[in-house]
């Protein structure tokens, strides 16, 4: 009985996918009854729609190129016996489905902004419904995409052409590149394009003209907006779904390392399949009263999370033992899932203007702009400690009750069982997503309420929605971030274990020397090290050249077209969106070259112990500078809010003025380079796994 329910795993992760997109439908259909209000909101929602439909047109015909690119060299080393035929292919459904997560995600986002900006007319709870369910769309097309490619190519590989358990993760991992890749493209340039818009509106109208946020006078306010939807959206989704695919695919791999067999290559993906019923059922605890305060709306969204880690905290224990026969794997599920938990209340704690820290961050706006960027930076610095913390037990909890030893034939299996803490740490990935998605939206509700001159208390309402989407953002970075390092951990075990698998073929062995008084290894942990702050740098750098257009553009505009200030003249608008869109694309292509090109031209040089030496230098400070930049980011932000809400002198004082500021260096830190460290860091390890047969057999020291 119980070897037939194994060979049906597959198909009931099929069946996990279906039912998650099935439901992101039911969602968007149930948003779309929603009145989008009166024509001023319609009109300002559909230049929203129209920029950020324009700026992902021209970003997908640039990435097509570069994945036509790609799909050709893939197919020449599979003609040199390299790779196998599948991989080409699989590289392509990788990045399409990644696209198509962010692409879906953006039009529900676009479609639901002005909706919610008219329920908040009504009241708070309906103003959150639809947000969070333009969220839940999002959240569920992300996590059954993912799984409908990694299903469909399983069954494929498995049922269709009857590969061994080895090869099918082989051509998988594939996937998992293609997908880091798009995302790498997607994060960067919708980060660039939200950030330089964000920074030019606030910097010459807020700081400048001493004009509200939003006010329509603003001739960057609709790129603001359209960079919301491109960039918080499009690119978020592109970023949790390759975060997702990374986690599960990897485990698969190790799964096939540590057992020599099926059922433990398919139990990451049945985990999955279960973590979206059971996000599916936390969904429907998120609602709250008019009047609520934040820490009430907060409670409201963590009841639908804590909800939904409960019920998989409970059901992985029996579905872990009837797969694989052992309990002790269940254990290092329940670690990632308790250090996802406990990683999201370390954000929290550090980026809330509901706790000290934000609020002493808050109070240093009374010297200037000077000692709130000094303490942002310290923030941020310091909010490291507790995550790597939490990360590093999760680690040797993960690795020794799967039965790891230090230096034992058993540590396949302790890697295995990181791995699987990553995905325990993602299951609930669909309702997670969905508290982080959402607040984009209500940004872009705020925004509209405010061009369309609604009642005081709509944006009040909007507003108290975005401040926590805020937080719950800072959270979600906090969550990819986490399984970021766990899956590029298991990614470094798959590279050692596919170098081993080409030297086998080879007829060679592999010298398994990686530790620190070997000088290639050093070397390559050195150059890995580096490669976050190079990579930190281009992209920053991207934003404030992309930022500097946008500011003179905006200032020119105030200056030259009459009536401007006085609201008798509208501003040009589209200028500012096709300045973004320029700059975003132009400048999204390097930071995505050096990711990629790295590790095979270390390979090429240093060899494979070369490359696991800049795998771990590149996960060790890429996830240091990931938390340190997002956290410090999210902080201003919630201390400009702070300020907002009335405290030390409120809205247009010089301490909200030294706030602007402060949020203004923190908007690329962590909507730009940030969140694509994480990103960075898989792709490092995918892209050497796929090249590896390359750099074994032609590298300089062999």
């Amino acid at each position: 009985m119980i070897d037939k329910i194994i060979g049906f795993l597959p198909f009931i992760t099929l069946a996990g996918a279906l039912i998650a997109i099935i439901f992101a439908a039911v969602k968007a259909f149930g948003i779309m009854k929603f009145s989008e209000g009166d024509d001023k909101m319609k009109k300002i929602s559909a230049s929203i729609r129209k920029g950020a439909n324009a700026y992902l047109k021209r970003q997908y015909s640039i990435v097509a190129v570069f994945f036509a690119c790609m799909f050709v060299i893939l197919c020449v080393m599979a003609a040199f016996g390299l790779l196998t035929w599948f991989v080409p292919f699989a590289f392509v459904t990788g990045g399409f489905f990644s696209g198509l997560s962010g692409f879906v995600g953006m039009k529900i986002a676009t479609a639901s902004n002005a909706r919610t900006t008219n329920a908040c007319k009504e009241g708070l709870n309906k103003g959150l419904k639809v947000a969070f369910s333009a969220g839940s769309v999002m959240g569920f097309t992300v996590v059954g995409l993912g799984l409908l490619d990694i299903s469909l190519w399983f069954i494929i590989l498995k049922f269709g052409f009857h590969l061994e358990a080895s090869k099918i993760t082989s051509a998988m991992l594939t996937f998992g590149m293609g997908a880091s890749s798009m995302a790498l493209f997607a994060r960067v340039g919708g980060g660039i394009f939200t950030k330089a818009a964000d920074v030019g509106a606030d910097l010459v109208g807020k700081v400048e003209a001493g004009i509200p946020e939003d006010d329509p006078r603003n001739p960057a306010v609709i790129a603001d907006n359209v960079g919301d939807n491109v960039g918080d959206v499009a690119g978020m989704g592109a970023d949790l779904y390759e975060s997702y695919v990374g986690s599960i695919i990897s485990a698969s791999a190790l799964g096939v390392a540590a057992f020599g067999k099926f059922e433990a290559m398919a139990l990451p993906m049945v985990l999955a399949a279960l973590g979206i019923i059971c996000s599916i059922f936390g969904t429907f605890l998120v609602r709250t009263k008019e009047g609520a305060t934040q820490k009430q709306l907060l409670g409201a969204l963590s009841r639908g999370t804590n909800t939904s880690a409960i019920l998989i905290a409970v059901l992985a224990c029996p579905l872990t033992k009837l797969i694989l026969g052992s309990y002790k794997f269940y254990f290092a599920i329940l670690a990632g899932l308790v250090a996802g938990v406990l990683i999201g209340q370390a954000t929290e704690f550090f980026t809330s203007d509901s706790y000290k820290p934000t609020k002493n961050l808050a109070d240093t706006s009374k010297t200037g702009s000077a000692t709130i960027i000094i303490g942002g930076i310290s923030l941020g610095m310091l909010s490291t400690i507790i995550p790597i913390i939490i990360i590093g037990a999760c680690i040797l909890v993960a690795f020794f009750v799967s039965g790891g030893g230090i230096a034992n034939v058993n540590a396949s299996k302790g890697l295995y069982g990181i791995a699987l803490a990553a995905v325990g740490m993602l299951s609930t990935l669909g309702i997670t997503l969905a508290t982080d998605a959402y607040g984009p939206v209500a940004d872009n509700a705020g925004g509209i309420a405010e061009m369309s001159g609604q009642d005081p208390q709509v944006r009040e309402r909007t507003d108290a929605l975005d401040s926590l989407g805020n937080t719950t953002a800072a959270t979600g970075k906090g969550f990819a971030i986490g399984s970021a390092a766990l899956t590029a951990l298991a990614l470094v075990a798959s590279y050692i274990d596919k170098i081993k698998e080409v030297a086998e073929k080879a007829g060679e062995k592999v010298a398994e020397s990686f530790n620190l008084m070997n000088p290639v290894v050093l070397v390559g942990l050195f150059i890995g090290a580096c490669l976050p702050f190079v990579f930190a740098a281009i992209t920053m750098d991207s934003v404030g050249k992309a930022a500097q257009s946008v500011v003179v553009e905006v200032r020119r505009q105030f200056k030259h077209i009459k009536g401007l200030m006085e609201g008798e003249a509208d501003p040009d608008y589209a200028s500012c969106v096709d300045l973004c869109t320029r700059a975003s694309l132009k400048e999204m292509i390097l930071p995505t070259v050096v990711a990629i090109v790295s590790p095979i031209i270390v390979g090429m040089l240093l060899g494979y112990q070369g490359v696991v030496g800049l795998l771990a230098g590149a996960t060790a400070s890429g996830f240091l500078m990931a938390i340190f930049m997002s956290n410090s980011g999210g902080a201003w932000d919630n201390a400009k809010k702070y300020i907002e809400g009335g405290v030390n002198g409120g809205k247009g004082s010089d301490c909200h003025k030294a706030a602007v500021v402060g949020d203004t260096v923190g908007d690329p830190f962590k909507d730009t380079s940030g969140p694509s460290i994480n990103i960075l860091i898989k792709l490092l390890s995918m892209v050497s796994i796929v090249f590896a047969a390359l750099v074994f057999k032609f590298s300089l020291l062999g």
